[in-house]
C-alpha cells in the first residue's frame, strides 16, 4: 500500500499535521482549494462553449466550382536563423 506506509503511519502524520497548523487553518486551506477547483471548472467549461459557438472565419468547399484559391506560403527569414 503507498510504497510501504501504513494506514497507521498516515494517522499519526495526520495527527502532527493537524497539531502544528490547527484545524481552522486545515478548514481554510481546503475551502481555498475547493473554490480553485471550482473556478478551474467553470472555466474549462465556459471555453469548450465558446470553442462550440464559434463560427470559422473562411470556409472553404471542395464542390465550389469555377472557383480557384492560389496560395503561397514562404517562410521569414528570421525565423530559420532562431531554429538553428
Amino acid at each position: 500500500m503507498l510504497g510501504g506506509i501504513s494506514i497507521w503511519q498516515l494517522l499519526i502524520v495526520l495527527g502532527i499535521i493537524i497539531l502544528i497548523f490547527g484545524t481552522k487553518k486545515l478548514r481554510n486551506v481546503g475551502g481555498d482549494l475547493g473554490g480553485a477547483v471550482k473556478g478551474f471548472k467553470k472555466a474549462m467549461g465556459e471555453e469548450e462553449k465558446s470553442d462550440e459557438s464559434d463560427k470559422p472565419q473562411a470556409q472553404v468547399r471542395h464542390d465550389d466550382e469555377g472557383r480557384t484559391y492560389d496560395v503561397h506560403a514562404e517562410r521569414k527569414a528570421e525565423e530559420s536563423e532562431e531554429r538553428k
